[in-house]
């Protein structure tokens, strides 16, 4: 998604109309679906759970809106490092909102992560868009948000996590369209769709790249998000979290294969910060997720099998 994204971002003045595709093709699919019977949607839509999704499609037109914005400012090896402030934001979103209070040791990791943050983008020798950096705080202070939101979404829609994303899909593309003319992208998009679109020779031209790229980056944002929905639904939003941190260490390496980024050793050293606080945060997570015994003092296991065993007297004398 994120090479592909990156593909057409860089033919392309407009992150919003290519975001609106994206949405418009994963709807179709929906609807796709649903009409050769593999799953059912809601297709009348109830305005009490329109209004319920409020906050949860807000957060993602915004949050899915800067993760683009940040795409185009920065190389693709780049995107890990200016989104990797997701982590701290989400235990602190889920400090605040649902009063989960971290451990030291979380914070500990928190901390590690937000050192990574902090070298890859001020401590590194190379050059970076402080613009794009901006976007990708921004957006991971949304998506930290965002995923925790989508807990009490899903009970709006009654636990369903496929009504949950279709909602989500169908109602984002309806506020995002709009919101094109009003950041100025509209005579970029009509240029896009009826302008000149001179290619160099052995290349796609502009036009193409855009219908492909988001062809391949709306399947592909179908499929993930109904399964995002389905990791936050049957693990905890932090955890979720975790899992983007490591596909994000993938995405860097792409970025170096396909488009020849630069990884200098800074931000080498920030990505893998980032991932090493996230895997001892997850190893954390895990420790304290089991279930604590206290122990029991001689004597108390002495008395009790002193109990026990008159209680199978009793019961063979009761018997007798």
């Amino acid at each position: 998604m994120v090479m592909a994204n990156k593909w057409v971002l860089n033919t392309t003045d407009t992150p919003l109309f290519f975001l609106l595709a994206q949405l418009i093709i994963a709807v179709i699919l929906f609807l796709i679906a649903h009409t050769l019977g593999f799953l059912q949607l809601p297709l009348q839509l109830d305005i009490q759970v329109c209004k319920g999704l409020i906050p949860m499609v807000g957060l993602s037109v915004i949050g899915l809106s800067f993760s683009n914005y940040t795409l185009k400012y920065v190389d693709a090896s780049f995107y890990q490092v200016a989104r990797g402030m997701v982590l701290p934001f989400t235990v602190g979103t889920s400090f605040f909102i649902l009063h989960a209070r971290p451990s030291l040791r979380i914070l500990a990791a928190c901390a590690v992560v937000t050192m990574g943050f902090f070298v890859g983008v001020f401590l590194d020798g190379t050059k970076v868009s402080m613009i794009g950096v901006f976007f990708g705080v921004v957006s991971s202070m949304i998506t930290a948000l965002h995923s925790v939101v989508i807990k009490k979404s899903l009970d709006v829609v009654h636990g369903s996590a496929l009504h949950l994303s279709w909602y989500t899909n169908l109602l984002s593309t309806i506020i995002l369209a709009p919101l094109i003319v009003l950041a100025g992208e509209f005579p970029g998009v009509m240029k896009l769709l009826f302008g000149p679109n001179e290619s160099a020779p052995g290349e796609m031209s502009t036009l193409a790249t855009f219908v492909l790229g988001s062809v391949i980056t709306g399947v592909f944002g179908f499929l993930m998000s109904v399964a995002s929905l389905m990791s936050i639904k049957v693990t905890s939003p932090i955890t979720h979290m975790v899992s983007s941190a490591v596909r994000g260490v993938a995405a860097s390496l792409l970025g170096v294969w396909l488009f020849g980024d630069l990884v200098s050793h800074g931000r080498a050293s920030s990505i893998a910060i980032i991932l090493l606080g996230s895997i001892w945060y997850t190893w954390i997570k895990h420790q304290e997720s089991q279930p604590a015994y206290e122990p029991v003092p001689l004597d108390d296991i002495e008395e009790g099998k002193g109990s026990g065993g008159s209680k199978t007297r009793a019961s063979r004398d009761a018997l007798d």
